[in-house]
Order: structure tokens, then sequence, then C-alpha cells
């Protein structure tokens, strides 16, 4: 059976996937305490700062969406500030423990709302498993959880 931890490799631009992963993270001690079977989350924030290093344990990637130019349909993507965070997913064996994407982004940009997130799951290989609005709300987070917790269990089955 694998570790009964969820890990969580993200990036976070204007603080509200921070906002949303620690709160996840917060919920999750909360169902560890309910019940041991439940994991705990660990985070691990990218940055330009970030040295790379080859994952050792299968994780999720939670991708922000910000596009400078090209509406990411018939006109192109020109990816901002996440290229580090797509770098880094990408080196060596890491794509191969991605257990999936979760994206985030703004509604109002229709087709473009999670276009980040979507090309990252494509290149990585494994499947969008979630999606939500800004900083995401209560259900988002248990939502997501527990898309995670059944992806881990599935792993050590």
């Amino acid at each position: 059976m694998s570790e009964n931890v969820i890990n969580i490799i993200y990036i976070s631009i204007e603080g509200n996937t921070r906002s949303f992963v620690t709160g996840m993270q917060d919920y999750a001690k909360t169902q560890h305490a309910a019940d041991e079977s439940n994991p705990l989350i660990t985070l691990k924030e990218i940055s330009e700062q970030t040295d790379f290093a080859i994952e050792t344990k299968p994780y999720f990637a939670f991708v922000p969406t910000y596009l400078d130019g090209g509406n990411g349909i018939d006109t192109g993507v020109k990816e901002l500030l996440t290229n580090v965070l797509g770098e880094y997913l990408n080196y060596d064996l890491n794509p191969s423990l991605c257990l999936g994407v979760v994206g985030s982004g703004n509604r109002n940009f229709n087709e473009q709302y999670c276009l980040t997130a979507r090309r990252y799951a494509e290149q990585l290989d494994t499947d969008l498993i979630g999606d939500y609005e800004l900083r995401g709300t209560s259900v988002d987070t248990e939502r997501i959880y527990n898309v995670m917790k059944e992806r881990l269990h599935a792993l050590g089955d």
C-alpha cells in the first residue's frame, strides 16, 4: 500500500492557488483527525528560485491559468508566469509520477478557463481531475480532496 499522503506541487502568482491548497491542507487535517484513513496533504510551491529536483513520490499538480496573447484556440497560446512550473513538472522522471492536474482560473475567460492546466495534463500524459475558480470554495475543496483521495487509494490497491 502506498503512503497515505497527498503530495501537491503548485505555483501561485497572486496568492489564489496558495490560499486554496493551504485551505485544502487544513481540511485534510480535520478529515484525518476524524478518520486516520483520510490522507494528509504536503505542499511544495515552485517559483523561479526553486532548484529542479527529481520527485520520488506521486503528486498532483495545481496550475493557475495566466495567458498573454492568443485566445488559446485558433490564435495560439502564450503562457505567462507558470512556465517554471511546467519545466519543473517535465524535468527528468517527474511526469511519470503526476497523478492528475487541477486547474484554476476565471470563468469570464470562457474557453481559456483552466487552459494552462488542460495543456499541462496533456503534456504530462495525465488527466485534468478538477478545477475551481479564483480562490475556490469549501465545496471545491471537499470535491477535489475526494477525487485526489480516490486516485491515491486506487494507486495503492
